[in-house]
């Protein structure tokens, strides 16, 4: 039976279409302000960020090679090379894969390191990004790489000599074998890759004019550069190294793609946009800054500037521009953490209007709350909140405001639950704020009669005693700033949505434990 052929062409001549202008960013826009506060006093005066951003550079320089399949490496020592470094001493025979060996490993990796840092040290000088620093990149992260992957007239693989820091001169398009068909995919041939790069450059530069969101032109260039294709190997650790670069320059965290991403997330959003929707890239880049803005707000330095330094700072927080702006930040921050908390109102309350009307009397389903100016009753469920932080790995901010809501489904007389939603502030900044839940189990059947209809303030005075089981639910915290303007519809929907999956997990577990 003759193989059949199927080619695919994921090449065509770049553009930047309104589809790619349209990108919704929300979910990073909506918590960015926290940080963008927070980074300027990181960088200039803490130890723990420096180490923080060198040990990101390290995960960058050892997941890039495992997701090319380079080399492999096993959970446990890649860790140990992002916390103390690349030495030869902290690798053992057996802790990675044996297509390379230890010295071919430890050279690959610091190439990516070095480019890493070649990318950091090109932002820091405020260099004009051209083709000649993007062949300069190339060389440097191919370093110690001699060959590239090829086939000859006849589809047979080879290995050709790697060109380092020049294009391609020969095509470089990749196979796959799906059942009897083989399917190619067809990039930039050679003879278009020097013009479609100076596009590259030129759209890029005009994107910077027009100020369009960072994230959504680092997304679009890395898939650019990913359908030209333009050296004959090295590819793809460049087209995120350029993304990081630009996702640097605006203040974010270089694109890490970890192994477990690769292929179901990464990979797929890169086909996306293959098909002409990109909003699953940039979606995905965004959840990679996220999750390092989260981080670098949970970073709890230790002041070690000078008294000169210090005072500096003092005296410009004290002067009266400075306390006027923060006066309105202030202002701005209590408005928004109250409109949070009323958006949280209304639709749990709505939920339990529904609730009410399909049961139709066969539980008592209630709810009740306490807002983030009531300082006589936030503190409740305060362990219950420190657990929930330390699960998700985050410092909880117990001095700042909080408030809650209390949801009670009382099922019969002997079994009770109440789903408790937490809406406090985490890391170091007082504009970080979070929403949690927790479901809770009051297991007694006495503890259960006793709980029936208690004010919350009869609850917390008599629950010391009860056996209360916390009932996981699968679902991050929602994290977002405070600091931001204009924005209440966008948030009110992203809100609406996380409080949605909160109560049907919830019901769901409920359900599943009725007999």
């Amino acid at each position: 039976m003759e193989q059949e052929i199927r080619k695919i062409h994921l090449w065509k001549f770049i553009e930047f279409n309104d589809t790619w202008r349209s990108c919704d960013t929300f979910k990073l826009d909506e918590i960015s302000p926290s940080w963008f506060r927070r980074k300027d006093s990181l960088e200039k005066t803490s130890k723990e960020y420096a180490e923080f951003i060198e040990q990101m550079k390290r995960r960058h320089a050892v997941e890039t090679g495992v997701i090319e399949r380079m080399y492999d490496i096993s959970k446990g020592v890649t860790e140990t090379l992002i916390e103390k470094g690349f030495a030869d001493v902290l690798i053992s025979h057996g802790d990675f894969s044996d297509n390379v060996t230890k010295d071919q490993l430890l050279d690959h990796l610091k190439d990516h390191l070095s480019a890493v840092d070649e990318v950091f040290d090109f932002v820091k000088q405020n260099r004009t990004l051209s083709l000649g620093f993007i062949n300069e990149l190339h060389q440097i992260v191919t370093a110690h790489q001699e060959f590239a992957e090829g086939r000859d007239q006849f589809g047979n693989k080879l290995k050709i000599s790697l060109l380092k820091g020049k294009f391609k001169e020969r095509e470089n398009n990749p196979s796959r074998q799906e059942g009897e068909t083989k399917i190619t995919f067809l990039y930039a041939p050679p003879e278009h890759v020097d013009a479609e790069m100076d596009n590259l450059i030129s759209i890029y530069d005009d994107l910077l004019k027009q100020k369009v969101h960072p994230v959504i032109i680092a997304a679009w260039f890395h898939h650019s550069f990913s359908i030209i294709h333009p050296y004959q190997d090295g590819n793809g650790r460049l087209a995120r190294l350029l993304a990081s670069l630009i996702l640097i320059k605006f203040g974010f965290f270089p694109l890490t793609v970890v192994r477990e991403d690769a292929k179901d997330i990464y990979l797929k959003a890169l086909q996306d946009a293959d098909k002409g929707v990109p909003q699953p890239l940039v979606d995905y880049f965004i959840e990679i800054q996220r999750e390092n803005i989260e981080k670098a707000l949970n970073i709890k330095t230790v002041n070690t500037t000078s008294f000169t330094q210090v005072a500096d700072i003092l005296s410009s927080k004290l002067k009266t521009h400075k306390i006027k702006k923060e006066q309105e930040r202030q202002q701005r921050i209590e408005q928004n953490r109250v409109e949070v908390f009323q958006v949280c109102y209304d639709l749990l309350n709505k939920y339990v209007n529904d609730l009410q009307s399909k049961i139709k009397g066969s539980a008592h389903i209630y709810i009740t709350s306490c807002k983030t100016s009531d300082s006589t009753r936030r503190h409740y469920f305060t362990y219950q909140i420190v657990d929930f932080a330390i699960k998700h790995d985050y410092y909880f901010n117990r001095f700042l405001p909080r408030g809650w809501f209390r949801l009670v489904f009382e099922i019969t007389d002997q079994k009770i639950y109440q789903l408790i939603f937490t809406l406090h502030h985490f890391g170091y900044e007082d504009d970080s704020f979070a929403i949690g839940a927790f479901l809770e189990f009051i297991e007694s059947e006495d503890d259960a009669k006793t709980v029936r209809n208690l004010s919350d303030e009869s609850f917390r005075k008599n629950s010391d005693g009860m056996i209360i089981t916390t009932v996981p639910l699968p679902i991050k915290p929602y994290k977002l700033s405070l600091d931001v303007v204009n924005n209440s519809k966008e948030r009110q929907t992203s809100i609406n949505s996380y409080l949605d999956e909160i109560i049907t997990i919830a019901l769901a577990q409920i359900a599943s434990e009725i007999s």
